[in-house]
């Protein structure tokens, strides 16, 4: 009989690991202040700040394109883009979403929180998430 499991996904460890959480609060930080430099309601902060959570409702189609669509909800790009587009075409409330994102994205690493790959939910660059089976 073949063997149908999957090979455990791979995970940085050790001091890179450290690191980028690290860079995640940094992420974070950074997002904050310069969400409070734009001078729009926090209310509208505390409302989005889950909002790219949303992308895990793409897991109900399959593993495959919940982790595709994760993904790109939660890498750095979008935000960048998003605030290079506000800074260049405005609206300014452009920059503040993109803020709130940039905060989102930041949180979750810093938490441990890692891009997912296609393997599983709980299977992320930054290693295995939520509670570990006995082994």
């Amino acid at each position: 009989m073949a063997d149908t499991t999957l090979p455990a996904a791979p995970a940085v460890a050790g001091q890179p690991r450290l690191i980028l959480r690290l860079e995640g609060a940094a992420l974070f930080a950074a997002a904050l202040y310069a969400y409070w430099l734009t001078g729009t309601s926090w209310w509208l902060f505390v409302i989005l700040f889950l909002a790219p959570d949303l992308s895990f409702m793409a897991y109900l189609a399959n593993p495959r394109a919940g982790a595709l669509t994760y993904n790109a909800v939660h890498a750095t790009i979008g935000p960048i883009v998003l605030t290079v587009y506000g800074i260049a075409f405005g609206p300014a409330i452009l920059i503040a979403l993109a803020m709130i994102w940039a905060a989102h994205v930041g949180f979750d690493r810093m938490l441990g929180y890692g891009l997912k790959y296609p393997t599983a939910f709980a299977d992320t660059h930054l290693g295995r998430i939520g509670k570990q089976e006995p082994a």
